[in-house]
């Protein structure tokens, strides 16, 4: 079970991924990851390791710590 810390930032990726109006297939696309691997970090299966936040960060233009405010 994830805590809440993760649960905010699944949260998060997943509208802000919608705001900018791509899939998960296209977010996977331009990040480099498969399109399980960001459909298990929206649904909680995975947690991104930093690496990966900071590339779904500038692949979706914010400032990564925006994945972890409510």
């Amino acid at each position: 079970m994830a805590n809440c810390s993760f649960e905010i930032l699944q949260s998060n990726i997943k509208k802000y991924r919608k705001e900018k109006g791509l899939t998960q297939l296209q977010l996977a696309i331009k990040c480099s990851l498969s399109v399980d691997h960001i459909s298990g970090i929206e649904r909680g299966i995975f947690n991104p390791s930093v690496k990966t936040i900071f590339k779904i960060a500038e692949v979706l233009n914010i400032e990564p710590y925006r994945f972890f405010m409510k």
